[in-house]
């Protein structure tokens, strides 16, 4: 939209998507916002393989063209509104050529609505989408080719009001909460898509709740109140394992297993909060585009990571099926239910 309902600097419209193979070995995220009211678009990609982080950003002033989503070496073209689209990057030694196709139909995700005192400070619609990716991935030497039955796709579009950095916070630390809680699982299987919402105060108090199943020309089935189980690396909140235990609308238990195979942190390269280098909708002047690579190899070289959300490319289980999707995960201060007491608490 050129112009929005409110004044609101934080106003945003954004997109993530997300290709991942099934053997763990790359995770490429993608990205494109708009900020109405800053006069700011830009977009990111990053690219895990090994330890190695590649990523590309790239931000510029929005213009009169809002159907026009390219920023610098990034791009993405809508071929077919909800069936196909096309991912690109063309930066010298980073590049990607991406036909996304969706298996399902977008499901919508509940209104998400937080305040801080009473300070509104986020108020997004969502929806989200799984499918399957074709095309090449390029990052030095490496050439990935990137199969149907080998690769997943999931994406993620959303609008409202969200944080940009550089605004005066005002009180809004004195209401900074004790723990925060935070799981978003799109997972698709050969013949449906399931999507997990969990968020949870640090006494475990739900403030956002999803558990759906999507097939084909059928309405989503409702799969009640996930309860999750994490088994996290020692000494970490990283997760490598995890049940999320469902229940279908006769009552029936359904446990779906959780494997990590790949994870790339939001907050490196991909310009979530708390990245320092730089953060989504921050004005650089027309033009600017970046390039870096980061050595995931050591957790100390990027400290701010373990307070950010981080996307982990999993293999699911469900019923003796085995599909692929995302366990994005992010846990912060306390958190009662899985017995961390603060900030400096692991598992």
């Amino acid at each position: 939209m050129k112009h929005v309902v409110t004044g609101d600097r934080n106003a945003y419209d954004r997109c993530i998507f997300h290709v991942l193979d099934h053997q763990g070995r790359a995770l490429l995220i993608a990205g494109l916002g708009v900020y109405p009211n800053t006069g700011v678009i830009d977009a990111y990609a990053t690219l895990r393989i090994g330890d190695q982080l590649h990523a590309v950003r790239a931000s510029d002033a929005l213009g009169d063209d809002r159907m026009r989503l390219s920023v610098g070496p990034l791009s993405i073209t809508v071929e077919e509104p909800l069936r196909r689209l096309r991912l690109r990057c063309q930066a010298d030694d980073f590049s990607y050529d991406i036909v996304w196709e969706a298996d399902f139909p977008a499901v919508w995700e509940p209104h998400h609505v937080q305040r801080r005192g009473d300070r509104l400070t986020l108020e997004g619609r969502r929806f989200v989408q799984a499918g399957h990716c074709t095309g090449t991935i390029r990052a030095g030497d490496e050439v990935l080719a990137v199969t149907a039955g080998e690769w997943t796709g999931t994406r993620d579009r959303s609008w409202g009001v969200r944080p940009i950095p550089g605004e005066d916070p005002g009180r809004g630390d004195e209401f900074r909460p004790e723990g925060f809680h935070w799981l978003w699982v799109p997972v698709r299987f050969d013949d449906r898509f399931v999507m997990v919402i969990a968020q949870e105060d640090a006494d475990g108090h739900r403030t956002l709740n999803e558990a759906v199943l999507v097939r084909e020309g059928a309405r989503d089935v409702q799969l009640g109140w996930p309860q999750t189980d994490i088994r996290y690396r020692p000494g970490t909140r990283h997760p490598e394992r995890a049940v999320i235990h469902l229940t279908d609308p006769t009552r029936k238990p359904l446990e779906l297993g959780v494997e990590t195979l790949c994870s790339s942190p939001l907050a490196v390269g991909a310009g979530y909060p708390p990245a320092t280098d730089w953060q989504h909708g921050t004005w650089r002047g027309r033009g600017w585009t970046d390039r870096q690579t980061y050595d995931l190899s050591d957790p100390a070289a990027h400290p701010m990571a373990a307070y950010g959300v981080t996307d982990h490319a999993a293999r699911f289980t469900l019923e003796g099926r085995t599909g692929y999707g995302i366990f994005e995960h992010g846990s912060f201060g306390r958190h009662d239910p899985s017995g961390f007491t603060g900030y400096d608490s692991v598992g």
